[in-house]
């Protein structure tokens, strides 16, 4: 990354933000701390506590806040991990969401709250293949998936 993004999503949090970016940088290989910003005297939170974090999993930037109890995470945003293997795909689904909650299809809630697609990376290629009947397969294996992980080779 050149630092030079147009677009770092931003991941608000209570103020627990520097805690979540060890975790996330404990389980992605690929990942660094770019900068780290502390509240001084004038603040909400205590001195010393991160303020931003801006940190990189797998090259994609992000910026993690600590704003106080003001929002909270929903499904309605989530990020997605494609996995080339069964291991990989096992490992990260383990990993992200210990402590917090398995959902349907691939997704779950990391103990931040933070919502996580852990998907095989040939879904989306298969979801669009040009014969109906693979697809209807396919989505067939993704509704018998309810209740936990993908198979990599859904």
């Amino acid at each position: 990354m050149t630092g030079n993004e147009k677009i770092t999503p931003c991941l608000w949090f209570d103020r627990n933000a520097e805690e979540a970016v060890n975790h996330y940088m404990s389980i992605f290989k690929n990942s660094r701390i770019v900068s780290l910003s502390r509240y001084r005297e004038a603040g909400p939170l205590p001195k010393g506590t991160a303020l931003t974090v801006t940190f990189e999993l797998e090259g994609q930037r992000f910026q993690a806040l600590n704003g106080g109890r003001y929002f909270k995470f929903t499904e309605a945003i989530s990020l997605s991990v494609s996995c080339g293997t069964q291991a990989e795909l096992d490992g990260f689904w383990e990993r992200l969401s210990e402590g917090g909650e398995q959902g349907q299809c691939g997704w779950l809630k990391d103990k931040f709250g933070l919502s996580w697609q852990i998907v095989p990376s040939a879904l989306g290629e298969m979801m669009q293949d040009q014969d109906a009947g693979k697809t209807d397969l396919v989505m067939a294996a993704v509704i018998q998936a309810r209740n936990r992980r993908f198979e990599a080779r859904v």
